[in-house]
């Protein structure tokens, strides 16, 4: 898919719903589903839309330094192709996603993180992509700069989206 197909998804779909960005985020970069997060910002929390499952597992503070967060506050995308030596919040990790009846042993080895803004340049949430997998060499190619380029463009645009989902 080409980066201009992200506008031609927003204008044609009209039942625009976190799973339907998320779904389409995930073939843009070649992942799982389940390793898209769209988190929305309200007040000083930060939500889970997507994962479904993690909709119910907590919010991440603002002020908490968490990936997520300092995405949210600096207004900066991030890329780590190492993320599990990266200090983090992994209780998002134990969370059972998708169809399986246990937790998923993998982790997420790989992320990229970027801030979603409205139309007026305020942050609205955050969209994370990442890698899972047992281990590091298991967790397929490294991020790169221009895949977080386009992360930030996607974040553009899902960000205008935010006010219809």
């Amino acid at each position: 898919m080409k980066m201009l197909d992200i506008e031609d998804f927003a204008r044609l779909n009209t039942g625009i719903t976190p799973a339907s960005i998320c779904g389409w985020v995930a073939q843009l970069f070649n992942v799982r589903d389940t390793e898209v997060g769209l988190l929305k910002l309200s007040g000083t929390l930060l939500h889970f839309l997507h994962p479904a499952a993690l909709k119910t597992a907590g919010a991440i503070p603002l002020a908490s330094s968490s990936v997520a967060a300092r995405t949210a506050r600096t207004q900066q995308a991030m890329l780590f192709n190492n993320f599990a030596k990266v200090d983090h919040f992994s209780v998002f990790e134990l969370v059972k996603l998708g169809d399986s009846e246990v937790v998923d042993e993998q982790v997420i080895q790989k992320l990229m993180s970027a801030p979603l803004l409205a139309k007026d340049g305020k942050v609205v949430g955050v969209i994370q992509i990442s890698r899972k997998a047992v281990r590091l060499s298991a967790a397929g190619p490294d991020f790169t700069e221009d895949d977080l380029r386009k992360l930030e463009e996607v974040g553009h645009v899902v960000g205008r989206l935010m006010a219809t989902i």
